[in-house]
């Protein structure tokens, strides 16, 4: 492959914000520049975002408002302008209600300009569903409006869901012939020497926001007392900021709660656990960074969120446990057998693999 120019990234935020897809644009900026010595700089779209003008080792660059003149200007400064941009999209990353309208206005001004200048956009979402008397059913149509302008305006579409995937294509009425469907990898790290689950302590992780994890204790009550009672778990480590309410007792296992931590603490706290536990809809779990992070740590992920049916190559009992499905009891030496299979599937798109498309996509662009 014959080497781009340097390409401009756009992502919600970064470090040291706490924000996955501004997480997952930096990783993949730093395994390209790691193993094809790309540049890559980065435009914030967030003004509101306060950071450093150099994160990594890259450039950034932050709009001064949600506007597309604003936009406009960082992508054709001089000093840092492209030919290529590789947007990270998730509506309500750019906009309160998800409707970033400034976003695809300065996109299409930027690609009119010139038709030497190339869209590359990595969907992490697409729009929101939802009921009447919610927000989201009004602000739908014009978050399905934009997600359509910005599947036209791109050059290439990428992905992490087959669901979206098969919306990109029917939004793009045929111009995308090939949408690459990238489940997400783990943004704490992909250890390479992990011990079988018998040679760890016997531990439970709960990981992630408050959302998903109020979930676990709130909803997966009984699911977690049965999954402790069966892998017979000794302590449960709950990692992430603090919840509104108090966690009760697990069968009388003591719960650490140990807050925000590092990347490399929790990966170290993965690798000496045997289980993790998610409430998430695992329709989508390939959306998941939790999930991620429990397979790339060769744990035994456990969901609750059954939605009926096997997407993306992920087998319930193959792949995630459900403990909420009471189908036969389980123990470490079938746990390991679903943690292999899960850290198997997971290697097919590890962040190397990932980079790796992203360089096929963006030098189609350049070319």
């Amino acid at each position: 492959m014959q080497p781009i120019p340097p390409i401009i990234v756009i992502v919600p935020r970064l470090i040291p914000a706490i924000d996955g897809v501004g997480d997952y644009g930096l990783n993949i900026a730093k395994q390209l520049r790691q193993d094809f010595g790309w540049m890559t700089s980065f435009v914030i779209g967030d003004p509101n975002w306060s950071g450093e003008a150099f994160v990594e080792g890259f450039a950034v660059h932050q709009v001064a408002e949600c506007s597309s003149t604003a936009l406009l200007k960082l992508l054709t400064n001089e000093q840092h302008s492209t030919s290529t941009v590789l947007l990270h999209y998730v509506g309500y990353g750019y906009a309160k209600r998800g409707c970033p309208v400034w976003l695809i206005e300065g996109l299409e001004r930027w690609r009119k300009a010139t038709n030497s200048r190339h869209l590359v956009t990595m969907f992490h979402e697409m729009y929101a569903f939802g009921s009447i008397w919610t927000s989201q059913f009004w602000t739908s149509p014009l978050q399905r409006n934009l997600a359509a302008r910005l599947v036209r305006l791109s050059d290439h579409c990428l992905t992490n869901n087959q669901i979206y995937a098969e919306i990109i294509n029917k939004l793009g009425q045929g111009k995308h012939s090939t949408i690459p469907t990238l489940p997400v990898f783990s943004n704490i790290g992909e250890p390479e020497h992990l011990t079988s689950l018998l040679e760890r302590p016997r531990r439970l992780v709960v990981l992630g926001s408050c959302g998903p994890r109020s979930r676990v204790y709130q909803n997966s009550r009984l699911a977690l007392q049965r999954t402790c009672l069966e892998l017979e778990i000794e302590e449960i480590l709950d990692i992430g900021s603090a919840l509104d309410f108090k966690i009760e007792p697990i069968n009388d296992i003591p719960i650490v709660c140990l807050g925000i931590k590092s990347a490399p603490d929790i990966s170290s706290l993965l690798s000496n656990s045997v289980a993790g536990f998610l409430n998430y809809p695992t329709g989508f779990l390939t959306k998941s960074g939790i999930f991620a992070a429990y397979c790339a740590h060769r744990l035994l992920p456990i969901c609750t969120w059954y939605q009926g049916q096997d997407v993306d190559s992920l087998q319930a009992g193959k792949h995630y446990w459900l403990g909420n499905k009471y189908q036969h009891r389980m123990n470490l030496s079938a746990g390991q057998v679903v943690a292999d299979n899960a850290y198997a599937w997971y290697q097919k798109h590890q962040l190397s693999v990932q980079a790796h498309t992203f360089v096929t996509y963006l030098n189609l662009s350049s070319t």
